[in-house]
C-alpha cells in the first residue's frame, strides 16, 4: 500500500467515514482482483529495461478504471478526483511521493487498451463466472427488458456533428437521440446474463433472440414484446409478456386477470433493478463515448459491476 501523506493520515483520524470511502472499501471486497489482473497482464506495457518511462502497476490501473465507471468520471474528472480524494488513492494503492497519480492521458490510454482489446467484455463473463463459483443459483427463466440512454445532441466538437451511430426513437410523446441497452436477466438470481448494445431506434423484440439462453423454459417480458411467442428462438418455451396498459386499464382489480398481471410483473421487476443501479447509483444517464462499440465496451463492465454489487451479501460471506 501507498506510503500516507500527513494530510491523508490526518484524515484517517476522524471517526467517521464518508459514503465514498465505505463503498470503496465494499467495492475492494467484492471484485476479484487477482483474475483481472491476469486477464490483462498480456496485453500490459512490460517494465522498460533500463530505458523509458515505467509503467503504473497495472492493479493501480484497473482500480481507477473501475472507479471511473462507478462514478460516471471523464479521463480529466478521474485525475483531478485522485489528486482530490484520500479515498480514491488508497482505493487505488496511489499518492506518495514515490507513487504518484496518473494524469488523463494515462488513464486515457490504459481505457483505450481495454477497448482495443475486448476486455471490457471480458469482465463482463469473467465477473459472472465469479458468481456462479460462489454458488449464485441460475435458473432457466430469462427477463429480457431495454433501456434508452440519451447521447450528446451538440455537435461542437471536431466533428461538427453529432454522433453517427446514435439514433432518434419517439417513447410516448417524447423524443429521445441516443443509443438502447438491451439485457436478459436471469429469472431466480437478477443477474444479467446476456446483453445487445444497438441504436435507439431498433424495435426491443427484434434483439429478443439474442437475450433468451438455448436452455431457457421460460421467458418474460413487457408489453413492447408483443408477439414474441412466435419467434423460432421461442418455441418450446412459456412466453410471459404483459398485457398492454390499454388492456389492462380496463381490467377490474379484483379480476383474476388483472391478479395475474400483478404476479407477471413483480417477477418481471428484477430487470429493473440492473437499470436502477446504471442510471440512478452509477449515473449514466448521458453516454460519454461517441460509437456503439465504446459505449458497449463500457456497459460490459458496468453491468458486470452490477451483478457484483448486487449479491454483496453473498460474496461478503462467502470470503470470495
Amino acid at each position: 500500500m501507498a506510503q500516507l501523506t500527513f494530510s491523508d493520515f490526518e484524515k484517517d483520524l476522524q471517526r467517521k467515514k464518508s459514503r465514498k470511502a465505505e463503498f470503496l472499501e465494499l467495492l475492494d471486497r467484492l471484485v476479484p482482483w487477482a483474475s483481472l489482473i491476469a486477464l490483462i497482464e498480456p496485453y500490459y506495457p512490460k517494465v522498460p529495461d533500463g530505458s523509458g518511462r515505467r509503467p503504473y502497476a497495472l492493479d493501480s490501473m484497473i482500480r481507477i478504471y473501475i472507479m471511473q465507471l462507478c462514478y460516471n468520471l471523464s479521463d480529466p474528472m478521474m485525475e483531478n478526483e485522485l489528486i482530490d480524494s484520500v479515498a480514491m488513492r488508497k482505493f487505488s494503492h496511489l499518492g506518495s511521493l514515490s507513487n504518484p497519480t496518473p494524469d488523463e492521458t494515462t488513464i486515457l490510454n490504459f481505457r483505450h487498451l481495454l477497448e482495443r482489446h475486448s476486455l471490457c467484455e471480458q469482465f463482463f463473463d469473467l465477473f459472472n463466472e465469479h458468481l456462479i463459483s460462489i454458488g449464485v443459483r441460475i435458473s432457466r427463466g430469462t427477463i429480457i427488458d431495454a433501456t434508452i440512454i440519451e447521447a450528446p445532441c451538440s455537435i461542437k466538437n471536431k466533428q461538427k456533428q453529432r454522433d453517427p451511430e446514435a439514433k432518434h426513437t419517439k417513447k410516448g410523446n417524447q423524443y429521445h437521440f441516443g443509443m438502447k441497452a438491451h439485457i436478459g436477466v436471469d429469472a431466480d438470481s437478477g443477474i444479467v446474463h446476456s446483453i445487445a448494445i444497438t441504436g435507439a431506434n431498433v424495435a426491443d423484440i427484434s434483439m429478443a433472440d439474442d437475450l433468451i439462453r438455448d436452455n431457457d423454459d421460460t421467458v418474460l417480458t413487457d408489453a413492447g414484446y408483443q408477439g414474441l411467442e412466435k419467434h423460432e428462438k421461442t418455441k418450446g418455451k412459456a412466453v410471459l409478456v404483459a398485457m398492454r396498459p390499454g388492456k389492462r386499464k380496463l381490467l377490474s382489480k379484483n379480476s383474476i386477470l388483472s391478479q395475474i398481471e400483478y404476479l407477471k410483473s413483480q417477477v418481471r421487476a428484477k430487470v429493473e433493478h440492473p437499470f436502477h443501479w446504471l442510471k440512478c447509483i452509477f449515473g449514466l444517464k448521458k453516454l460519454r463515448y461517441r460509437g456503439l462499440y465504446k459505449n458497449a465496451q463500457m456497459l460490459y463492465a458496468m453491468f458486470g459491476l452490477i451483478n457484483l454489487c448486487q449479491n454483496k451479501k453473498l460474496l461478503i460471506n462467502s470470503g470470495a
